[in-house]
């Protein structure tokens, strides 16, 4: 298998030839590298595959892409169904560049699509698990959205409903008690502005993060707001927060159903509107999956186990809804007879 540039092979190979020994490790193959060629030994099948991957990689490496071992395994996953086709899909434009200059791109083919639906339609719903850069990536999108001056602010909110705990129980003032509610959108914003630029924005009134309730009664305008952990949100908070819409703006919602924290009696908004939004043109519902977490890879394995013990469980029995009366019990009469 010959490779035209020594870089794109160092890349590819990784620290310590860390990324090519989990290809050797997943697919049962040996690879070496001799006088600017690759070479793979192991079972016919196997090497095709192998060899798909590193192509794979390879063309990553051509484009100016890092090749880590969340790259390496997406890769060796897609090759497996057969999708490398799609490899030329992950590689897309970036996004947007971090305080740091580190620039943010789409990891995944679910989240290229994810992003792409973000830049085509008024309103996305980004629907999926922990880890699949839904949050981060539309705060990218919302910053470079509001470097280009395509909108003049940019609003995150959520609702502030979490397992367990209330705000009346958290010290100090209303700002206080909501910011670690808040907290996974400040971090997305910092990691993008830069403390400092947030700051500044912050007073300026061009950035705003605050509880869903704080919504209601506006029209935001001129605005991309970002919604997030939606899974929470009752249906009224979510019918509320979709007519808070205005000129000019875009919206990006966020959740995942699997970790609704509403109390048992209560529907969450984030499904109904899936239901409900789901044939209306300029809303797009994108729907991640394990294949697009970008953590560490345990998270992908955990995510994969709940999904495989769901699956085991009973189905439940079909709720029938409260007449609202007192329940009717049954006593028996006391009798006289000695």
């Amino acid at each position: 298998m010959p490779v035209d540039r020594m870089e794109q092979i160092i890349s590819v190979f990784g620290s310590f030839d860390r990324n090519i020994h989990i290809v050797e490790t997943e697919l049962s193959v040996k690879v070496t590298d001799r006088e600017a060629e690759l070479h793979i030994t192991g079972e016919a099948e196997n090497v095709i595959l192998a060899e798909k991957t590193i192509q794979g990689l390879l063309s990553l490496a051509a484009r100016g892409e890092n090749i880590d071992e969340q790259n390496v395994r997406y890769i060796i996953k897609l090759v497996r169904e057969g999708a490398e086709s799609k490899i030329d899909k992950i590689a897309g434009d970036v996004i947007c560049i971090t305080s740091k200059g580190k620039p943010v791109k789409a990891k995944t083919v679910g989240q290229k699509e994810y992003v792409d639906a973000i830049m085509k339609n008024t309103i996305t719903l980004g629907i999926g698990p922990a880890g699949t850069g839904k949050t981060y990536l539309a705060v990218a999108a919302a910053v470079a959205s509001f470097r280009n001056k395509e909108v003049n602010r940019i609003i995150l909110t959520r609702p502030a409903v979490e397992a367990g705990e209330r705000l009346g129980f958290l010290p100090g003032d209303l700002q206080s008690k909501v910011d670690p509610y808040l907290r996974p959108l400040y971090d997305a914003l910092f990691d993008m502005l830069g403390t400092e630029t947030y700051n500044k924005y912050l007073e300026r009134g061009n950035i705003e993060v605050a509880p869903l309730a704080y919504m209601r009664g506006r029209t935001l305008d001129d605005s991309f707001i970002i919604l997030d952990e939606a899974q929470n949100t009752s249906r009224e908070q979510m019918k509320m927060f979709l007519t808070r819409i205005g000129f000019g703006s875009k919206v990006v919602i966020t959740g995942d159903v699997t970790q609704i924290d509403l109390p048992g009696d209560k529907q969450s908004g984030l499904k109904e509107a899936m239901r409900v939004l789901k044939n209306i043109n300029d809303i797009k519902i994108c729907r991640l999956s394990g294949e697009d977490v970008v953590r560490h890879v345990l998270v992908q394995k955990i995510i994969e186990a709940y999904e495989e013990h769901d699956k085991k469980l009973p189905k439940p029995t079909p709720h029938t809804p409260s007449s609202g009366k007192a329940p009717q019990r049954a006593y028996k009469r006391k009798s006289n007879e000695a």
